[in-house]
């Protein structure tokens, strides 16, 4: 996610989001040129007053000076409805902008492959989500606004200043591209400082949710000041890319600074010898000094605008950036929605690698499940088990061959169809914060109170659930932390119930548990696998004895299979680790 993205380019993604809101949008505009307008005429009210004073101070009646107070007043309430406007409504509407492109990121990432979350940092993509897209709401209102107000008075002032004299006006208007010219390189360089500091505080943001949730482990091992430490180097190194950032930003005023003082030298200096040659009045001096004030202003607010102008167009582009991220696992045009479904699972000459991997980590592998079936997948780390688990559901794609269910290749199955067909109980247990109730009825949304609690009952998890103090509507902390592990097993196999899939994933499911808890766990384990396909990944040979079938994986492949006994008479690989888990066994 570090592609660069030019502005035109960005603007042309962010410009979408203005359709729904292009009435409130002309509208803030037509308030930002109202207020311009008023701006713009107070100096010719000025000038006005001026030059008749100075024609003939009989002039200025009482009704000349009423009625022009007259004529202020009304801009002024003109101007001030029209701030309260752009202030108001303009702001909700980039507020609304922000929660359409949240709606949209959001649910993007929910459609992006599990390898998508393997390769990201969480904190990076919740400071895109959150801390990127708060930008978006001052850059989406005042974006447009500022350069239209920066253009109307420009083109007004200029159109004024010419008629009072042109060699002095195209001097000052020349000097606008050029210091634009100077001040772009800076800008650029803002750009990519804003960028880094952004990506900065996704890490910041990974490294405190890592110490957050291994907060057990840090305590544990006394490493409060180590975590404290390693995030005071990461902070420093913020500090510093935030200290490029102002560094270029002052660099852009410096540019300002240089052109503003050029601007108004060359008002008093030419404008002093126009006075005195008769070519202008003091009035049209004035008028000319309050308008390149003016202008001056306007320069300087899109200077100062430029930081928030970056910080808005990085978080655009860092939006854009995860939009961009196409999922590799789709549904093909014709995919169906997989119905009553008998469980046969077929591997036909399976291969896989990761992606951007050369490794093959299973190689042309076939075995078959029969409906009903239990079947047990033993083996060293890093065989393939659990990539076999994966590839099932589709968290991930073959690379080569297929896999069916009832005949048919999950390819040609609708993701959602699938995986509302296969339920999965994992090693790495994750409760949702919120009750128990709500996270059992995660599993069928509809579900009724009943369910709810038969799913529980039928998952050895009722009882604890009416101990704790207030039964279902238990507060858990976050993930669970309120629960044993025993417990949170529990109520997640209790959620798997309640769906009431066809097949079954255990990954290892037990393995985390002492003894006491995985027996309770493996009673509820072996109620949920009854009359379902299952598929049960172990270390612990005692959870697989009873299993219909087991193979055995190898670097090489599956290289035996047969019932506990069967494999045990072969005395091979199996045999092997039996006779290393043989303690375990006789407990």
């Amino acid at each position: 996610m570090s592609k660069t993205y030019t502005n035109s380019y960005l603007f042309k993604r962010f410009l979408p989001y203005y359709s729904k809101y292009y009435p409130t949008l002309i509208l803030d505009l037509i308030c930002a040129g109202f207020s311009t307008m008023c701006d713009l005429v107070l100096p010719i009210i000025l000038r006005y007053l001026t030059n008749t004073a100075r024609q003939n101070i009989e002039l200025l009646t009482l009704k000349l000076i009423i009625t022009l107070g007259a004529i202020f007043v009304l801009l002024r309430i003109i101007d001030t409805i029209a701030n309260y406007y752009m202030q108001n409504i303009g702001h909700v509407m980039g507020a609304k902008i922000e929660t359409d492109m949240r709606y949209d990121i959001f649910s993007h990432i929910q459609q992006l492959p599990y390898s998508y979350y393997n390769t990201n940092k969480s904190g990076q993509i919740l400071s895109r989500i959150t801390t990127d897209l708060f930008e978006v709401t001052e850059f989406s209102h005042h974006c447009p606004e500022e350069f239209f107000i920066a253009f109307v008075k420009f083109v007004i002032s200029f159109v004024i200043l010419i008629n009072i004299n042109i060699v002095l006006t195209l001097i000052i208007f020349m000097m606008i591209p050029i210091m634009v010219i100077f001040m772009s390189s800076a800008n650029k360089k803002m750009r990519a400082a804003q960028k880094e500091q952004r990506n900065h505080v996704g890490d910041i943001n990974s490294g405190i949710e890592n110490n957050i949730l291994g907060a057990k482990v840090v305590k544990s091992f006394a490493n409060e000041d180590l975590e404290v430490e390693k995030f005071h180097r990461e902070n420093l190194k913020f500090l510093d890319i935030k200290k490029v950032f102002y560094k270029h930003m002052a660099n852009l005023q410096v540019v300002y600074r240089i052109f503003d003082g050029i601007m108004y030298l060359t008002v008093i200096v030419l404008g002093s010898h126009y006075i005195k040659i008769g070519v202008i009045n003091a009035g049209d001096m004035f008028l000319y000094t309050l308008y390149i004030n003016m202008l001056l202003n306007t320069v300087k607010r899109i200077v100062d605008f430029m930081e928030q102008f970056q910080r808005g167009m990085t978080g655009i582009e860092r939006y854009i950036e995860i939009m961009d991220v196409k999922n590799d696992i789709i549904d093909r045009e014709d995919a169906v929605i997989l119905k009553d479904v008998q469980g046969d699972i077929e591997f036909k000459n399976v291969s896989f690698s990761y992606p951007q991997s050369d490794v093959k980590i299973l190689d042309n592998i076939s075995f078959n499940i029969n409906k009903g079936e239990n079947i047990a997948l033993v083996g060293s780390s890093g065989v393939g088990k659990t990539t076999i688990s994966n590839l099932i559901p589709r968290f991930y794609e073959v690379s080569g061959g297929e896999i069916l269910i009832d005949g048919r290749d999950i390819r040609d199955i609708k993701q959602k169809s699938l995986r509302d067909n296969i339920g999965i109980v994992q090693q790495e247990v994750y409760l949702f914060s919120g009750t128990v109730y709500e996270n059992i009825v995660y599993g069928k949304k509809d579900a009724s109170f009943e369910e709810v609690e038969r799913a529980a009952k039928m998952a050895g998890a009722y009882n604890f659930i009416m101990e704790l103090s207030d039964k279902f509507d238990t507060y858990i902390g976050e993930r669970g932390t309120k629960l044993s592990g025993g417990q949170k097993q529990r109520i997640s196999i209790a959620r798997v119930f309640l769906k009431n899939p066809p097949i079954l994933i255990l990954d290892e499911a037990t393995s985390a548990l002492d003894n006491n808890s995985e027996a309770i766990v493996q009673q509820s384990l072996e109620t949920l696998s009854e009359g379902r396909t299952t598929i049960t990944i172990a270390h612990r040979l005692s959870t697989i004895r009873n299993a219909d079938k087991i193979l055995v994986l190898t670097e090489k492949g599956i290289e035996e299979s047969g019932t506990h006994e069967e494999l045990l008479s072969k005395k091979g690989i199996y045999f092997n680790f039996y006779n290393k888990n043989i303690d375990e066994l006789k407990e």
